[in-house]
C-alpha cells in the first residue's frame, strides 16, 4: 500500500508538471502568436505533449501497421487514455463527447488540442459537423472518432454508430480501422485504465497511477474503399475492428 502512494504521489507531480508545461506552451507560442485557427499546431501540440503525459504515466507505446496519411480514424474506446496514446502517435483532432469539455483540467486541454466536442443524443448536433469535419480532413490531418459512442471494458466492441460516417461518405474520405489495447502490471486493465460506466473521474485517476506499468498496443487496420453507404461503413469498420482485436488482443503475438 505504501508503494502505490508513494508511486502515485511521484506520477502525480510528474503529470502536474506536464500539464503546465503544456499550458505554458500552449498559451506562449500558440495563442499568443495567433496561431490557434491552425489545426495542424494545435494537433501536432497535442502529440508532442501526449508522449511526455504517457512517460509520465509509465505507459509504453507499441504501434503495428501503417497510420494513414489522412482522412478519417475509426477506433474501440476505452477511456480517456486513448487521447493520449492515439495523440502521441501522429497529429490528429478528436471528436469527443460534450461531457469531457466540461472537466477540471482535462476539458481545458482538449480544447486547446482542436477537439470537436459534440452532443451524440442530438441528431442535429451531428449534422451540422459536417464543416468541421471537412476542415480537419481537407488541412491534411486525421479526424479520429471513436463510433462506439461510449467507452468500454475492453472485453468486446461495442456497436458503432454510422451517423459519424455521413461526411466520410459523401466526400469519399479513406476511413481507417484501428483496434486499441492495453496490458497492466500491477494493476487492472478493466479497473485501472480502462474508464467505463459509472466510474467518477478522479478516483479513477488515482487508481491509474498506482499501476506500475501499462502497455498500450495501437493497430492499424487497411483504410475501406470508396462507395459503401454509412450503415454498411459502419458495419464493415465494426467487422474489422473486431477481428483486429482477435488478432492482436492479450494472449496474441
Amino acid at each position: 500500500m505504501i508503494g502505490k502512494l508513494v508511486r502515485a504521489s511521484g506520477r502525480l507531480i510528474r503529470c502536474a508538471a506536464v500539464i503546465a508545461t503544456a499550458g505554458a506552451d500552449y498559451f506562449v507560442f500558440i495563442r499568443l502568436r495567433g496561431k490557434s485557427g491552425r489545426l495542424a499546431v494545435r494537433a501536432e501540440w497535442l502529440r508532442r505533449h501526449s508522449g511526455r503525459m504517457l512517460a509520465a504515466l509509465h505507459v509504453s507505446l507499441e504501434q503495428r501497421g501503417v497510420p494513414p496519411a489522412g482522412g478519417m480514424l475509426a477506433a474501440n474506446h476505452l477511456g480517456y487514455v486513448d487521447i493520449l496514446v492515439l495523440g502521441a502517435g501522429k497529429p490528429m483532432v478528436f471528436l469527443s463527447k460534450s461531457e469531457v469539455r466540461r472537466w477540471p483540467v482535462i476539458g481545458v486541454l482538449t480544447a486547446c488540442a482542436g477537439t470537436l466536442f459534440i452532443r451524440r443524443d442530438r441528431k442535429s448536433d451531428v449534422a451540422r459537423f459536417d464543416e468541421s469535419f471537412a476542415r480537419v480532413v481537407n488541412a491534411g490531418l486525421l479526424l479520429g472518432l471513436f463510433p462506439e459512442g461510449t467507452s468500454s471494458n475492453g472485453h468486446q466492441v461495442l456497436p458503432f454508430h454510422s451517423s459519424l460516417f455521413a461526411s466520410a461518405v459523401a466526400a469519399q474520405w479513406p476511413v481507417t480501422p484501428v483496434w486499441l489495447g492495453y496490458a497492466a502490471t500491477g494493476g487492472s486493465v478493466e479497473n485501472d485504465v480502462c474508464y467505463w460506466g459509472d466510474m467518477t473521474f478522479f478516483s479513477h485517476f488515482l487508481r491509474l497511477l498506482t499501476v506500475e506499468h501499462i502497455r498500450a498496443t495501437v493497430v492499424y487496420g487497411t483504410a475501406l474503399p470508396a462507395g459503401l453507404d454509412r450503415k454498411a461503413m459502419a458495419r464493415q469498420l465494426h467487422q474489422e475492428v473486431g477481428a483486429l482485436a482477435e488478432q492482436h488482443g492479450p494472449g496474441r503475438a
